[in-house]
């Protein structure tokens, strides 16, 4: 039987995927906090989303995203790992 190789593909190398860091829980504290929300009020984003795997975020963490804009020049967007 012949062995195949996994290729990993790097999720962030491509220009069009934004920027995303798992926050700590001092810093989600402070966004819900913020917001004055709980954490499954947030958007949410799948445990198996190929940049998620790629920080290694888990169910439960929540993910800050910064998005490039046209309009706005970069958005920052929260999300919350399922």
């Amino acid at each position: 039987m012949v062995k195949v190789e996994e290729k990993k593909i790097r999720v962030f190398s491509n220009k069009l995927v934004p920027k995303h860091v798992k926050l700590t829980k001092n810093e989600e504290n402070e966004v819900l906090s913020k917001f004055h929300i709980k954490p499954y009020q947030l958007p949410y984003i799948k445990k198996s989303d190929p940049a998620i795997l790629e920080i290694g975020a888990k169910e439960g963490d929540i993910v800050k995203i910064f998005r490039r804009s046209s309009t706005a020049g970069e958005v920052v967007v929260y999300r919350y790992v399922v």
